[in-house]
């Protein structure tokens, strides 16, 4: 836990996740001996914590090292804006815990994915690779395992496009990207495959499967269908709601 991280935050954690899977290299099929363990997640905030001037925190780090969680409206938003680390989320192979809720979002993963992940995958990987190449005019070299993991997005992206699926896991090419990895591709190849994978997402984009925007009505009911029933079925036992209540922090005026 950081000292920035509420406990009360790690209690939304703890108590209200609905959906939490294992990312980075465990998922993408890339992990080696020394690879951390990437966890994502969302918790849904008890209805009755909006009521009140703060509102719940929208992401909350920890509690377990290299663990990050979103409140299921900001998560939500942030996919149905094609961000590439929170659709990759929906998409994970390994799953770690799943509730109703959650499943049900799991559900709605396809409704997320629109055309736009061609800009923002593609946007994404520009501001990665211009890093890539400051570190090369600085050190002589770039930080090897970004430039694996940006040639893996890239790939993501472009077979996104091309196929409506969006795929984490790397399969086949696993040894070619851990060979980028151990920096036994020169940079001059890795930026030609960089610059061969953007080409593809590009012509892939206007022939896609994929609809030009994603089906913000059906996640925005999802939300309203999930806050409805929390507002009607707050635990009486929940630590997190109750603890504001004993504090006069819900449903009381403030002086």
């Amino acid at each position: 836990m950081t000292r920035e991280t509420p406990v009360r935050h790690l209690d939304l954690v703890r108590d209200h996740t609905v959906y939490s899977c294992v990312m980075g290299s465990r998922a993408f099929g890339l992990a080696t001996e020394d690879s951390d363990t990437d966890r994502r997640g969302v918790f849904a905030a008890p209805a009755p914590l909006y009521w009140r001037f703060e509102k719940p925190p929208t992401h909350v780090e920890g509690p377990a090292p290299e663990q990050f969680s979103w409140e299921l409206e900001r998560f939500c938003s942030l996919a149905l804006r094609a961000n590439p680390n929170v659709l990759e989320c929906l998409h994970s192979p390994l799953v770690e815990r799943i509730d109703d809720t959650g499943r049900e979002l799991l559900s709605l993963r396809d409704a997320f994915l629109s055309r736009e992940a061609h800009r923002t995958f593609v946007r994404y990987a520009v501001g990665q690779r211009r890093k890539l190449e400051a570190d090369v005019r600085q050190h002589g070299a770039p930080r090897w395992k970004h430039a694996m993991h940006l040639l893996r997005l890239l790939a993501s992206c472009r077979d996104l496009l091309r196929t409506g699926t969006l795929t984490v896991d790397v399969g086949k090419d696993r040894e070619d990207l851990l060979a980028v990895k151990r920096g036994e591709v020169p940079w001059p190849e890795v930026e030609r495959r960089m610059t061969r994978l953007t080409a593809e997402a590009d012509e892939a984009a206007p022939h896609s499967p994929l609809p030009p925007e994603p089906d913000h009505a059906r996640i925005e009911a999802f939300l309203i269908r999930t806050r409805r029933t929390s507002a009607l079925q707050t635990d009486a036992d929940d630590q997190v709601v109750q603890s504001l209540i004993r504090d006069g922090r819900v449903g009381q005026p403030r002086t």
